[in-house]
């Protein structure tokens, strides 16, 4: 078996991703977080917000100079075109950030939890295998409707939005179905696939 050395780990909204990332960085993963990148790409002074209050003006830039996020994501809902200039502007930055935080890895497996990787043109051959968290849709409507400030509606917006379950699906190299089992077999699973994937390739 060849070594695996870059993972990229994805899955829609309340598919229980997070929790595989931080289990698999207990198992000794360096973590690359897109998401915790956008976000402070997107804080005041960030990186991103001049070519963002450029793009789409001062409405998108919050009273202390961060991106105004309950204002794109709305004008994301009602205009595609929106997202995908966001996205222009985002992905670059983020995968310039990207690069350099897996470059601080040593010789650690390096974990990439890339939410919109299904979505992406670039991120499958940025990685040696991707594994995907899936469940049903009912069950990442009633996850994420518990969580503050969230309810079905808007969790079914988001789901809409993301990459249908089976195009994930059909990248994934390896696929966690995390309906009807626990938080620590969810978390077995997980470690016994790093197992598989990371400490057996490692064997001489």
């Amino acid at each position: 078996m060849n070594a695996v050395r870059r993972i990229g780990l994805t899955g829609g909204i309340g598919s229980g991703k997070s929790t595989v990332a931080r289990v698999l960085v207990g198992c000794g993963a360096h973590l690359v977080d897109t998401d915790a990148i956008a976000r402070a790409l997107t804080l005041p002074g960030g990186a991103a917000m001049p070519a963002l209050a450029a793009a789409f003006g001062p409405q998108a830039v919050a009273a202390d100079g961060a991106l105004d996020r309950e204002h794109m994501r709305r004008l994301a809902f009602a205009d595609p075109t929106a997202r995908e200039r966001l996205q222009a502007i985002l992905h670059p930055l983020i995968g310039e950030q990207a690069a350099r935080e897996a470059a601080a890895a040593g010789d650690r497996p390096v974990l990439f939890d890339v939410p919109l990787l299904a979505e992406s043109r670039h991120w499958r051959a940025r990685v040696d295998r991707v594994l995907v968290v899936d469940c049903t849709e009912a069950t990442q409507v009633a996850r994420v409707a518990q969580r503050p400030g969230w309810d079905a509606e808007a969790a079914r917006r988001v789901i809409a939005q993301q990459a249908p379950r089976a195009q994930r699906r059909a990248i994934a190299d390896a696929v966690i179905h995390n309906d009807g089992i626990t938080p620590a077999q969810l978390a077995d699973e997980a470690r016994a696939l790093w197992r598989h994937w990371i400490d057996a390739g490692a064997r001489p």
